[in-house]
Parts: structure tokens; sequence; C-alpha cells
């Protein structure tokens, strides 16, 4: 799906980041993560209704995925929580669903690394303005059979929502 998504420049990614994105069918992974805690009432509330952690913590991290060529589920089981959504094709890009919010992402590989970069926001079905777009951070590298992520949204006027930063262990290309 990300290669569709991408085109010529998904080749241009770490190989780690390609081997991740060309899984199909059930995966569990895991690795580990640092979550962090949103810093507002406002953005406990966000995350709360989004499904994303609401704590600081570290630990393990327990990775589902279930890839189609058009669609993928993601369940990411944090040390205190969980938190699960759906990503569809969307040329140029990616749609994830994450409660109750639907992100329209582009998708960049900048020296190796994919950059999600969020487009566009809808929330409760509502169309977020300009104004009160967050401030998101999504990117992936590889290193040494890794997948490292690091994901980091504010929001005006709310702060920090959600942050999280970790890797997880990828398959063997024998396993896979």
């Amino acid at each position: 799906m990300y290669e569709r998504a991408m085109g010529p420049s998904f080749t241009t990614l770490d190989p780690e980041v390609r081997l991740f994105h060309t899984l199909a069918g059930c995966h569990e992974l895991r690795g580990a993560v640092e979550t962090e805690a949103p810093s507002t009432l406002a953005g406990k509330l966000l995350a709360r209704m989004l499904g994303t952690p609401r704590r600081q913590n570290h630990g393990s991290l327990v990775f589902s995925l279930d890839a189609s060529p058009t669609t993928e589920h993601w369940t990411r089981r944090f040390p205190a929580s969980a938190m699960s959504s759906t990503l569809r094709l969307d040329t140029p890009g990616i749609v994830e669903q994450l409660g109750t919010a639907r992100m329209a992402f582009q998708l960049e590989a900048v020296e190796g690394k994919l950059v999600m970069r969020l487009r566009q926001l809808w929330f409760a079905g509502i169309r977020c303005p300009t104004w009160l777009m967050p401030r998101v951070t999504a990117e992936e590298t590889g290193t040494a059979n890794r997948l490292n992520f690091h994901v980091r949204a504010t929001v005006p006027g709310a702060g920090l929502v959600v942050a999280y930063r970790g890797y997880l262990v990828l398959p063997t290309q024998e396993a896979t």
C-alpha cells in the first residue's frame, strides 16, 4: 500500500522501512516504546477520545498488523494501554482512522526516512480548520533489522496530545 502511495520514492527509503511496509497478511512484531503523557486537561480529553496513550511509560510494545493491498489494521499494545487504527490507500498518500479522527497524510522519503505529513484532519466527521490543525511528527527510519518510529502531535490551545517513540524488531526476509 505504501509503495503504491509513494511511487518511485518508496525505493529510496531505508531497507527496514521498505520491508515493514511490504509485509502482507497478519504479523505480530515486538519491540520497545516510550510514551509521554498529554500536557493539559484538554490534551488528556483528546487522547481519551483518540485512544492514544495517556500516561508516561516505557517498556515492551506488541504491534499487530493485518495488511492487504489497500487497507491495514494496526494495533499497538503499549505498556499501559492499547491503540488501534485503520489505514487506507488514498493516493497521493494514506488516510488513517484513529478513534474519532480521520487523518490524511502525504508520504515523503527524506534521506531514507519516511515522513508522514498531515494534510487534513476530520474530527468526529467535521473538517478541522487550518488554524486548529495539529502539529504532527510521524517519522520512520531503519537500522539493524529494526523499524524505528517517532510520533508526536500537539494541538493549538491543548498542547501535547500524543507522543511515543521506539522500535519494532522486523521479521527476517525468510520469515516474510
